[in-house]
């Protein structure tokens, strides 16, 4: 199975990438972490991105607060998907981070999740590695299964209370 490429710019973005780990690892998929600065080590990003389908990954996931080019800087070097997401810091809450990575020019493309969206950018990367992955489509379909069933479980145990 290809494995997936997580970078963030800053380790101020862990508790953001924990969210994302933790579901890669639930559905035991392998992952790479690393840190580069769009603008602090734009060389080590670009080399990264430019490497990454001969390393062995299928999707790169790119964590940023404020300017948030790091997924813009990926995306431009690679033909991976590559999936954004905003993080909040600075005074705007994430508001500058989500505008800066879903604003992408034509011809380079960046799917952008929520503010803060590590779990969701994680689902979706395996759901794009599924496509070509039965197994992991099972796992998948398991998962929502057992959400389903979490809030099935929490209206039942509601409505014994009224």
């Amino acid at each position: 199975m290809k494995k997936i490429g997580i970078v963030m710019g800053s380790d101020s973005d862990l508790p953001v990438v924990r969210k994302a780990t933790e579901v890669l690892d639930t559905l035991e998929i392998g992952y790479e972490t690393h840190i580069y600065s769009a603008h602090r080590t734009p060389e080590e990003a670009r080399d990264f991105a430019l490497g990454a389908r001969e390393r062995g990954f299928g999707v790169l996931i790119a964590f940023a607060g404020m300017a948030a080019h790091l997924a813009g800087t990926l995306a431009a070097n690679t033909t991976l998907p590559v999936i954004g997401v905003p993080c909040a810091s600075g005074g705007l809450g994430g508001l500058d981070a989500l505008l800066s990575t879903v604003m992408m020019p034509s011809g380079i493309p960046v799917a952008t999740v929520a503010i803060g969206g590590g779990a969701n950018a994680a689902l979706l990367a395996a759901q794009i590695l599924a496509v070509e992955d039965e197994t992991l489509a099972e796992r998948l379909g398991e998962r929502r299964r057992d959400e389903a069933k979490k809030v099935l479980d929490k209206d039942a145990a509601l409505m014994h209370k009224e």
